[in-house]
């Protein structure tokens, strides 16, 4: 038998588009029909290239952390996410990686999360205020908003104001250039725009580096423009720039989606909601705000863990294949470009009983679905490559909803559609309105 023939069952569907246009419709009726067809691993064509597309937690073990040597980020990723996330982090492979990495984690863990938890809870404590004069809004847009706040004030030092508005609007751009289908970077496609923001961006935050490189302060870009390798190194201004980018677009996108799922799911199940407010309020009667409350709430954790999995913010992840391999009997070209399902391997009922069911108690001390296998829950990645920013991005959300819990009262509104929309980002579809108000 040639290799060609122990090639991953599955159809290359149409000539060049493949079968883009049913993945982007919606990309986990996507994998989810294949994967019950064929299995934990299958091929197709995405986005003009071959692609094997794998699910379930045995096989992500095998990409993110037993085989990684055959594959790369940067040759995994869409041609679009190159173009607009450049040279950061996120595109990196091997030892520049592990470099880069070892040289931003300081910024993101340790004594430098303590230094910004008053920050975040006064940045907070204004939209709440603001929410309450409003009484009605579209909790995505605000959540938007707050989170840009949050990561351009403490990742990059930038102040609140107009100009986060219209820095805000730039990201917004970029992110929806991700999956533009026409490849064509001309002023009116999405791409073109997306392209126009990056640069805009790219600008803003060259100025920024400059005045921090001269003039720093707390933020996490002040920490990386004075961090060292153990040879002495530290990043050069072209990397600080892309790193930059990467950590405001990355420290708002993915929070935004998890607190309004975390709400909307609240504002539905009325007991569990009861049950983070009672912890909330335990905690609130022993004092204000601070790190060591922040780590003592196991019923919140358990709700973000059930978030992560129903709704993760991201469906998957990309990798390129270069080295040729086997799994399961079948062969991989090196060449081919492979897609790893979250959202699938998430509700897989064999390791989540009733998947569909919102349930944080799945993560209980007493059920931990989560434990039984390596690789069940990868909202946020696995292995040595995981999201280098979930102790931040955890900490600002339990920060907004200790506050939420404690003092305010939301409902959904009417006639709106919380339908799942997964592309950028996942989002209810309407955005979630709600009522707002004081407890």
């Amino acid at each position: 038998m040639t290799k060609e023939q122990l090639l991953p069952p599955g159809s290359f569907g149409l000539p060049f588009l493949g079968e883009t246009l049913g993945f982007i419709s919606d990309p986990y009726r996507f994998v989810n029909k294949r994967y019950r067809q064929y299995g934990p691993i299958f091929k197709t064509n995405l986005l003009g290239k071959p692609t094997v597309v794998i699910a379930g937690p045995e096989v992500v073990e095998f990409v993110l952390a037993k085989h990684m040597e055959y594959f790369s980020w940067r040759e995994g990723w869409p041609k679009n996410f190159k173009t607009l996330l450049g040279e950061s982090l996120f595109l990196q492979d091997g030892e520049e990686h592990r470099k880069n990495r070892r040289l931003m984690m300081p910024a993101l863990h340790g004594p430098a999360l303590a230094n910004y938890v008053s920050k975040m809870e006064n940045i907070t404590l204004g939209y709440l205020k603001k929410w309450e004069e409003k009484q009605e809004f579209t909790w995505m847009d605000e959540f938007k908003q707050l989170t840009f706040d949050i990561a351009s004030q403490l990742l990059i030092g930038t102040n609140a104001g107009s100009d986060n508005q219209r820095f805000s609007q730039l990201f917004k751009d970029l992110t929806n250039g991700f999956f533009a289908i026409n490849p064509l970077p001309l002023p009116f496609t999405t791409l073109g725009k997306a392209i126009a923001a990056r640069n805009q961006i790219l600008e803003y935050i060259a100025k920024v580096v400059k005045e921090r490189q001269q003039h720093p302060t707390k933020d996490a870009l002040s920490l990386l423009i004075q961090a060292k390798d153990e040879d002495g190194n530290s990043l050069t201004e072209k990397e600080l720039i892309a790193q930059a980018v990467l950590l405001v677009f990355a420290g708002h996108e993915t929070t935004t989606s998890m607190l309004t799922w975390i709400c909307l799911e609240l504002a539905r199940n009325p007991e569990i909601l009861q049950r983070a407010r009672e912890e909330q309020l335990q905690l609130a009667s022993k004092g204000g705000l601070d790190l060591e409350q922040l780590n003592q709430m196991p019923y919140l954790e358990q709700i973000f863990s059930e978030v992560e999995r129903l709704y993760p913010p991201v469906n998957g992840g990309f990798r390129g294949v270069v080295k040729e391999f086997e799994y399961n009997g079948f062969y991989v070209p090196a060449g081919w470009q492979l897609l790893y399902s979250i959202t699938v391997t998430h509700r897989l009922e064999e390791i989540y009983p009733q998947p569909e069911r919102f349930d944080p108690d799945r993560f209980s001390p007493q059920r931990q679905e989560n434990k039984q296998y390596p690789f069940s829950l990868i909202g946020f990645g696995g292995g040595p490559r995981i999201c280098i920013g979930i102790a931040f991005a955890k900490m600002e959300m339990k920060i907004v909803l200790a506050h939420l819990l404690r003092g305010y009262h939301w409902e959904i509104l009417p006639n709106q559609s919380l339908d799942i929309v997964r592309l950028p980002t996942n989002h209810p579809k309407d955005g979630l309105r709600v009522r707002f108000q004081p407890r």
